[in-house]
């Protein structure tokens, strides 16, 4: 487990290789994909976690009061951001791309959680904005954000204008690499965002050297290996956190 943290009637982690690859869209066994979520739901004490199909998007699917959802992993609906309004447990998939969780405060209630796949495209394309939305829209308010293990702005290499393009769009996105080529920032991008609409970013999450997946081997990085798994962003409502079960 790469972080893990359980506070104020919520759970939050960032799964990493030694909880296995849980994506059943990189050519894995779905029967041995589903095992791994069972047994990572035992290990964090979750509950059944809804995840979803990205196709680096901006769609928000909300899970409250879905029924549960199909074992089988490829069955997941299409979409690159979760909210739950009812303490079920959301989960992400990534490797290089931005797993961002979400929890905003609903006074008396059930916290709002939230999680969002955020690559280059979602990040230009609003899917941070749409996922803070989402939690806002079932009344919650002082969101506060979990940025986990991603690329970091040393090693994200891209052309001179795709970083234009993105730069435009999303000032200070651009940065340099550690061996002095164009590159894009997609951490440091996430936390200007979502400073930008008013939610606080957890300090333990933003030192992105020591959580960029293509240096570190005990996370999945698609750009190093390219065939690869997926870890998993996750957070779930505590027990006694007014879940409603």
């Amino acid at each position: 487990m790469w972080y893990r943290s359980e506070e104020r009637g919520v759970g939050v982690a960032f799964t990493d290789a030694c909880e296995g690859n849980l994506a059943a869209h990189t050519g894995d066994d779905p029967a041995e994909v589903a095992r791994r979520r069972r047994r990572l739901e035992e290990q964090l004490g979750s509950g059944p976690v809804r995840y979803v199909r990205q196709v680096h998007g901006i769609v928000v699917h909300d899970v409250t009061g879905a029924a549960a959802q199909d074992g089988d992993p490829a069955a997941a609906p299409e979409a690159d951001a979760v909210v739950s309004a009812d303490g079920r447990p959301v989960g992400i998939l990534t490797a290089d791309c931005l797993p961002v969780v979400l929890v905003g405060e609903v006074p008396g209630g059930t916290p709002v959680l939230a999680v969002a796949h955020a690559g280059r495209k979602g990040l230009l394309s609003g899917v941070l904005q749409a996922a803070v939305n989402s939690v806002r829209g079932h009344g919650a308010h002082g969101i506060e954000a979990w940025i986990g293990p991603a690329v970091c702005g040393a090693c994200y290499e891209v052309p001179e204008e795709m970083a234009r393009e993105a730069g435009a769009l999303v000032p200070g996105i651009v940065s340099t690499t550690s061996w002095g080529t164009t590159g894009l920032d997609l951490p440091g991008a996430a936390r200007t965002l979502l400073e930008a609409n008013g939610v606080r970013v957890r300090p333990e999450t933003l030192d992105h050297s020591a959580w960029c997946t293509l240096e570190h081997e005990d996370l999945y990085s698609y750009r190093r290996d390219r065939t690869t798994g997926r870890f998993a962003g996750v957070v779930w409502a505590r027990e006694g956190s007014g879940r409603d079960e």
